[in-house]
């Protein structure tokens, strides 16, 4: 540019403006701009504005929008003198605001910083440029402009017809600068441009590249949208990729051969090998949009996932043992000692079968089955002996189970198939040898879909469970590794073609004195710890303890009297908190406080008939009861 299209320069020295800091934004002459005002130096700028006879300011744009107090170092030294249109304040203080750029401006000085920026600026007067070559320039923005609008689509009609009937260069470039332009660093260098043809240059190279990423994705979209009926030849393309990886001589992976990397890594028996590897094959065959995909891959996860050979180490020492059971349960000397003896006998069958060459179910013996009425400790009993022998534990609950399918499982056939409860747990526990709880069997029901007390016996049976068969699996699986305990609450409502293959043990319940020790030794801590408390914040003597278990509990278990002690926790805890760094002693005195009335009465027996009187014995599967 010569000496004669340099922009003059107007001094305005001698007056002062408001100056609003922008965020974001860049504010151009000749257009118009929405304001969010929400900064305390900001709207006392505007104010101050709107007592100007032009209503005039400053916006010129922040350096780093993160910056909520910025100094003149901050700033851009060259901003947009803006006419205040409108102003509304809003209901929390903030100003919405429409200004209208005038010209630009270059800040020359701050002569006023608080309470508002106020600054000095000058006035570059732009060149008009005017001839062929502004017509030119002119000319290729407009149309690269309709380009641009027709691939962008955000722009509206009255936009795309207002914009393109500008003809001067100068109008055109700050139009385009404000509307077209959305990065801040790019919009303060054409603010910075005098020269508008200069201006309209940039623009240009910026909707071209703009023009050229449209276009390629407009290309990606038609040609993603030709692609029809890409489920069909999904299969075809794949293995033809496979082909020409090979001839490439590079490495292929597939869902197959991911599984057959996985049968080869896993011990498995001959028979279930070749069953899996079949069932590979199957599976590789069948086109990927087949529903038949989904329960092949489904079962052949389900056989590799099943402990056909791991094994926890079985270890079985008498003290060990003895410990454990003392450690877990107070009383139940003769329970305890039973147990002991069964476990002692089945170790030495077990060494015998060892030593003859005889097969895992030849040294089973009996299945162990606890009788007793709730809250007795049959389940705990249970773990402990897990505990002791070094195995994994799983129960699984039979009360209410009436459908066959739930022990054997469903065949494949059916839709949404799964195996029996049996090997859900062999999967779960991970070992062919856990111990296994079947809780509650009193309570298994038949109906028309088979009886489940029938399935069970290929389960308990030690002559049948070696090659048990689940119908989902539909092959033989070895059971005999797996210590089975019953637990039933009443023994005479045992199917009895289970009760002749299992050792009954039955669990009448405590005595006074041993369900006193119970509830200190190991309910009363548990409870405390449920309930955030410790034993420090509460103390419940013996002598309580045993007045509860005869005031407000008459059971064989103990669960009536952990919910009575969780009663206690409950009112304990609140009182506590009403009073912090308190200590709760629970007497004689103050029990009825925390449990009311007593529940039963403990007086002797009538010694004479009384009218309305009568005396009883009642037992039930709860425990055998005097009442009156």
């Amino acid at each position: 540019m010569n000496e004669q299209e340099r922009p003059e320069i107007v001094q305005d020295i001698d007056s002062t403006y408001p100056l609003v800091a922008l965020k974001s934004i860049v504010a151009f002459p000749h257009n118009r701009h929405a304001l969010a005002i929400a900064r305390e130096k900001t709207v006392r700028a505007i104010e101050e504005a709107m007592m100007r006879p032009d209503r005039t300011l400053v916006a010129v744009t922040q350096r780093n929008a993160d910056i909520d107090d910025p100094e003149p170092k901050d700033l851009y030294s060259v901003g947009t003198l803006v006419e205040v249109t409108t102003m509304h304040r809003q209901q929390d203080g903030s100003l919405q605001v429409l200004v209208r750029g005038i010209s630009r401006a270059q800040i020359e000085e701050y002569p006023e910083l608080e309470p508002f920026m106020q600054v000095r600026i000058s006035t570059p007067v732009e060149p008009q440029p005017k001839g062929s070559m502004a017509d030119a320039v002119v000319r290729h923005a407009t149309n690269l402009f309709e380009r641009y609008a027709q691939l962008n689509r955000r722009f509206s009609a009255e936009d795309i017809n207002s914009i393109i009937t500008l003809k001067n260069a100068t109008r055109l470039s700050d139009t385009l600068a404000a509307h077209l332009v959305t990065d801040m660093e790019q919009q303060q260098d054409l603010l910075e441009t005098l020269d508008p043809l200069e201006r309209l240059e940039k623009i240009c190279v910026i909707m071209g590249n703009e023009i050229e990423i449209l276009e390629l994705e407009t290309t990606i979209r038609s040609r993603v949208r030709s692609q029809v009926d890409r489920t069909q030849k999904e299969f075809y393309l794949r293995e033809q990729l496979r082909a020409i990886q090979e001839e490439l001589g590079m490495e292929t992976s597939s869902e197959a051969d991911e599984l057959r990397a996985k049968l080869k890594e896993k011990i498995l028996p001959t028979e279930v090998a070749v069953k899996v590897r079949k069932e590979i094959d199957r599976l590789e065959r069948t086109p990927s949009q087949s529903a038949e995909v989904g329960v092949i891959r489904s079962y052949i996860d389900w056989v590799l996932a099943l402990p056909w050979n791991e094994r926890s180490e079985d270890t079985f020492n008498i003290e060990d043992t003895r410990h454990i059971l003392d450690e877990d349960h107070y009383g139940l000397e003769g329970i305890k000692e039973r147990i002991i003896e069964f476990l002692a006998v089945r170790q030495l069958r077990q060494q015998r079968a060892s030593r003859n060459g005889q097969s895992k179910s030849e040294s089973q013996g009996q299945i162990l089955c606890f009788i007793g009425p709730p809250g007795v400790g049959k389940t705990s009993l249970g773990q402990s002996i897990a505990r002791s022998l070094g195995r994994k534990f799983a129960r699984i609950s039979l009360g209410g189970v009436h459908d066959e399918a739930e022990i054997r499982g469903h065949r494949r056939t059916y839709v949404g198939a799964l195996p029996g409860r049996i090997i859900q747990s062999m999967k779960t526990v991970g070992v062919r040898n856990p111990v296994f709880l079947l809780d509650e069997i009193d309570k298994l029901s038949s109906e028309f879909r088979g009886d489940p007390a029938a399935a069970l016996l290929e389960v308990l049976d030690p002559e049948q469970n070696s090659n048990f068969n689940d119908h989902y699996l539909e092959l033989p699986f070895d059971l005999s590794e797996v210590f089975f305990i019953c637990t039933g609450n009443v023994k005479y409502q045992i199917p009895r073609p289970l009760a002749d293959r299992m050792d009954i043990i039955d669990l009448p319940g405590y005595m006074l004195e041993e369900k006193v020790n119970i509830g200190q030794r190991h309910l009363l801590p548990k409870v405390l710890n449920e309930h955030g408390l410790t034993a420090q914040q509460l103390k419940i003597p013996q002598a309580v303890m045993q007045r509860i278990i005869t005031d407000y509990t008459r059971e064989a278990g103990v669960r009536s009297l952990e919910r009575q002690l969780a009663n206690i926790c409950r009112k304990a805890a609140r009182r506590i908190l009403e009073h912090p760094n308190r200590h709760i002693r629970v007497t004689m005195n103050n029990l009825e406080q925390y449990l009311g009335t007593p529940r039963y009465s403990n007086a002797p027996p009538l010694q004479r008939t009384q009218v309305g009187a009568a005396m009883g014995l009642a037992v039930t599967e709860m425990g055998a009861f005097c009442y009156r």
